[in-house]
């Protein structure tokens, strides 16, 4: 609950406005929610009815409005669904932009310069607390996903090829060698000297 105004009213913000847009927070504010900060429009010509834009500690709320006054519309977005913020500065005053997730898009003009400043600042510092928010919880995805393990593979070992082992020599029939070798003495492809050697060797092994 906004108690005291004072503290909206650094950045020369229109009393009467922040306290009507005071009255109407009051009523939004949820459990532990803070306002943090209120920024109101300044029209060059005719600033009847300005629109504003608060920030709390949990979203961001526009106000706009309507009927010349008489009807108060908003709309708010949850930090975590905000995409991204940019203010734009002119001569009569600055514009701010807020960019959902979803992608989309709220702007308001005629915000002081220095209004602007410090909405842009409280919001960067909201996108950087979402952005490791949103990493955070698509970590935790992930290891829903993954069924809760971890797995690590910068430290396993490659898998050694196996190698395969070499078929064995079938043994050699002693008779059918010493048939060749007679065969090779009958062509005269060995002389009789190498013929009774080599029949002794296998003649040795039987």
């Amino acid at each position: 609950m906004i108690n005291d105004i004072k503290k909206f009213l650094n950045e020369d913000q229109d009393p009467k406005a922040v306290e009507k847009i005071s009255e109407k927070v009051n009523d939004l504010l949820t459990n532990g929610e803070t306002v943090e900060y209120i920024a109101v429009q300044n029209k060059p010509a005719i600033n009847i009815s300005p629109d504003s834009i608060v920030l709390t500690n949990k979203r961001i709320l526009f106000f706009r409005s309507k009927s010349f006054g008489l009807v108060m519309d908003f709309k708010d977005y949850l930090w975590k669904d905000v995409a991204e913020s940019h203010i734009s500065e002119a001569i009569l005053g600055s514009t701010f932009t807020m960019t959902a997730v979803s992608g989309f898009i709220e702007t308001i003009d005629y915000i002081p310069k220095s209004q602007a400043r410090k909405l842009y600042q409280y919001a960067q510092s909201k996108e950087e607390e979402m952005i490791e928010y949103r990493r955070e919880k698509e970590l935790e995805e992930k290891r829903a996903t993954a069924g809760g393990f971890t797995i690590n593979t910068q430290n396993e070992k490659p898998e050694e090829p196996k190698l395969q082992s070499q078929p064995e020599m079938p043994a050699e029939d002693p008779m059918e060698t010493l048939m060749k070798l007679k065969a090779f003495l009958d062509n005269d492809l060995i002389s009789v000297e190498d013929y009774e050697t080599k029949k002794k060797e296998i003649l040795s092994r039987m």
